[in-house]
Formats: C-alpha cells, sequence, structure tokens
C-alpha cells in the first residue's frame, strides 16, 4: 500500500479526510490469505466471526424472507486482473472491514466512515464463502446491522479510528477481546477483514517490524478493504490495532494487459500501519 495510491475502496469524506486518502493492500513473502472456512483453529474462527464487512446500504436489498441479496461485482472483472491471481472468481462487496467492541458497538478506521455517511452504510457478519464455491451472495437479515451513529472518531497521520453504533445489539457472537498490554516489536500477528472487498480472509505468518507513536508497521497481507480490519496478537488472540494503510497494491503487467498483486520479502517495502487498539478502548471508557 505504497505511497497512498487511491484505490475505488478508499472512502473519502468531506475535507477532513481528502488530506488521509489510505489504502492498506500488498503481498509481503508468500500470500497467507486464506478463507475463513479452511481455518481449523477454533479460536481464530470464533474471533473472525465477530468481524464484519462494511457494505453500502444501497447495494443491499430484499431476496426471500428473512434474507437480503449483496450487489457485488467479480474481483477479478472489476479490478482488471491476471486470471490467475488469487480470489479471482469471487463477488468483492465491502467497502472497509470492521469488528465487535460491544453488544451494539463497533470499530473500524477513522477514513471508512464520517457522521454524514453513517445512515447509508450497513455492516454485515458472516459475509464470508462456506466453501470453495458458495459465496455470500445473500446474507441472514438478522446478520445485517445499520450503522445509526459515529460516537468517535479521528483522522491524523497517527490516528484513524471511529466508534459506531448499530441499530440493536449484534446477536450470536461475543466483543473481541481487546489488548491492555502494549505491542512489542517482532510481536506474532494476524488480521481477519476483507481485502479488496472480498469474503472474509485470515492472514497470519506476519509480525510487528516498527513501533511508531500512535500506530505501529507490519507486513501483514491486506488490501484495500483492509481498512478497518482487526490485527490480533498470535499468542492471545486479543486485538492490537486497526489496520489503516500501506503499500500499492497491484502492478500492472503491460505484456499480458492485466494486474498483478505487488509482492515484496517480508522485510521490503514500507509495511502496513495498523492504528493503536488503546484509542478504541479509551473512547469506550469516555462512553460509560
Amino acid at each position: 500500500m505504497a505511497r497512498m495510491f487511491i484505490l475505488s475502496f478508499v472512502v473519502v469524506f468531506g475535507s477532513a479526510a481528502s488530506a488521509f486518502t489510505y489504502q492498506p493492500n500488498v503481498i509481503y513473502g508468500k500470500d497467507d490469505r486464506i478463507d475463513l472456512y479452511m481455518i481449523e483453529n477454533p479460536i481464530v474462527r470464533e474471533v473472525a466471526l465477530s468481524t464484519a464487512a462494511m457494505i453500502p446500504s444501497a447495494n443491499l436489498s430484499q431476496a426471500e424472507e428473512g434474507k437480503q441479496s449483496v450487489r457485488a461485482g467479480i474481483y477479478g472483472h472489476e479490478m482488471g486482473l491476471c486470471s490467475e491471481e488469487a480470489f479471482y472468481s469471487q463477488p468483492s462487496g465491502a467497502m472497509c472491514s470492521g469488528f465487535l467492541v460491544g453488544d451494539d458497538l463497533l470499530a473500524t478506521a477513522g477514513h471508512c466512515i464520517t457522521e454524514s455517511s453513517c445512515e447509508s452504510n450497513s455492516f454485515v457478519f458472516n459475509y464470508h464463502m462456506t466453501n470453495a464455491e458458495t459465496a455470500p451472495t445473500v446474507v441472514a437479515q438478522s446478520d445485517v446491522y445499520r450503522c445509526t451513529q459515529v460516537l468517535s472518531r479521528e483522522l491524523t497521520n497517527n490516528q484513524d479510528y471511529a466508534l459506531v453504533k448499530l441499530d440493536r445489539p449484534v446477536e450470536g457472537r461475543r466483543a473481541l477481546r481487546l489488548a491492555a498490554n502494549p505491542v512489542q516489536l517482532n510481536d506474532g500477528i494476524y488480521v481477519v477483514g476483507h481485502p479488496s472487498g472480498l469474503p472474509t480472509k485470515v492472514a497470519g505468518g506476519a509480525s510487528i517490524r516498527r513501533l511508531e507513536t500512535g500506530y505501529f508497521v507490519a507486513n501483514l497481507d491486506t488490501y484495500g478493504g483492509n481498512s478497518g480490519s482487526a490485527v490480533f496478537n498470535t499468542e492471545t488472540n486479543e486485538v492490537i490495532g486497526i489496520l489503516v494503510r500501506g503499500e500499492r497494491d497491484f502492478r500492472y503487467d503491460s505484456s499480458n494487459m492485466c494486474k498483478r498483486s505487488n509482492s515484496c520479502l517480508d522485510s521490503e517495502c514500507r509495511g502496513e500501519d495498523v492504528t493503536l487498539i488503546s484509542y478504541i478502548i479509551d473512547a469506550l471508557n469516555q462512553k460509560h
């Protein structure tokens, strides 16, 4: 996600956000992104179910009783990708990612949402592939929650977060545990979210490369659409941060006239920036 290139998944709202258009995305080493149905670790599966896709409410429509259809393009077609790119044929319906931090409270990146855009967006749980062939083109109405208020939001170089109130308490899943202890250099980490708007992906095999004021830099395999994703400590499975920006997603293959994922060695490129979860903890404490 290098040099702050703008992707269609980055939502820019008004003059305050226009100075900070972020886009997390690139592959470090091998591509560690996998679908949720492939995860065997029960703890990782459980925490992943408390993450959500931010989808414009206009792209959701009534299907059969108790269901909603999700309007989404095909990832490879929408992005002009080379045919061998991973997840080429999956739908790409999410604008950003988020995760549950209270009964009816959700955290995401500050550049993903504002008070004025809140009511036009929904957060959808269970937006994931159930097997290699079954995409979430239809979701349960009970998994769709409307944004009703942005309770707290910051968008600066060091802080990029939002605390959102949903239209009702979330059923069937728990708020994630937020880490109280400070992060450490080289801590093992993983991320759960919606790279390029895809159904839920989990990406591990990463670590903290650098500590900065208000955020840290890691070698996570993330893309635009991962903004707002929960980043977890591998040992504790606690949320330690919010994925907000990073290296450029794709490079153009002129010989084949298509785009390929931008790849770096684990120690190369600028890295992916993760806002510290302490800001969300502070925002939650101020609401009580």
